[in-house]
């Protein structure tokens, strides 16, 4: 079983993978300004770090521009992400964690597992393809296998899929979800969306053991942040 990728500090893993999880997700160029908002630092410190990955052949950083992983850089970043989302799942499936508390503790444990243990874990849960969120985990080589999904905010009404995957930086959404009975699995309808970025009408499919569809009035910044195969 070879070595994964080589390791750096956690201030530089923690800046790789943040810049990977915002290219996964799409959006508008990554800058310094929309980073240090992502990271909760002060934009001096990120032009800082962001000179030294550059440095280190691990970012591509033009004066003013966008900021962008190197093939170096990349596979780091994957080899964090493959560590953080294998403890999340560990965590939950092996210790009871449920999805909401689980982010905070791999923040932790993905600078300090070692690669041995790290497999074993892999090992142990059957060389699983997504977290508890949804997430592609990477796999031992550092590619992502290929998935088919899309936000639910940018879907048509009358849009109908599977949820199979939640963004997992606000703990906070994801107990709002529990709590409404919304998980992983369900298939849902994107029934109707208010003009001027109101609220919008989901439908989730009952589920076993529940009597019937339940109809929900989500917020925008909710429903961007569900992700749904889409029926062909």
């Amino acid at each position: 079983m070879g070595a994964g990728p080589q390791r750096y500090s956690s201030s530089i893993e923690d800046y790789l993978k943040t810049i990977y999880a915002l290219q996964e997700r799409g959006g508008p160029a990554i800058t310094t300004s929309r980073l240090a908002e992502r990271l909760g630092v002060l934009p001096s410190s990120v032009s800082g770090m962001v000179r030294k990955l550059s440095d280190l052949a691990l970012l591509e950083h033009q004066r003013y521009g966008a900021i962008s992983l190197t093939p170096a850089g990349r596979k780091v970043a994957l080899g964090v992400v493959r560590r953080h989302r294998l403890i999340e799942l560990y965590l939950v499936t092996e210790l009871g964690y449920s999805w909401d508390e689980v982010h905070d503790e791999a923040e932790i444990l993905e600078h300090a597992v070692s690669d041995r243990l790290l497999e074993r874990i892999c090992e142990r849960l059957g060389d699983p393809r997504f977290d508890p969120h949804g997430d592609p985990i990477p796999t031992r080589d550092g590619e992502i296998r290929d998935w088919d999904a899309q936000r639910l905010s940018t879907s048509e009404p009358g849009a109908r899929g599977a949820l199979v995957r939640v963004d997992d930086a606000d703990p906070g959404m994801l107990r709002h979800l529990s709590a409404q009975g919304i998980r992983l699995g369900n298939r849902v309808e994107l029934v109707e969306r208010a003009p001027y970025g109101g609220s919008y009408v989901v439908r989730v499919e009952a589920a076993e053991g529940r009597a019937s569809a339940t109809t929900h009035h989500l917020g925008a910044e909710l429903v961007a942040a569900m992700w749904v195969q889409v029926d062909a």
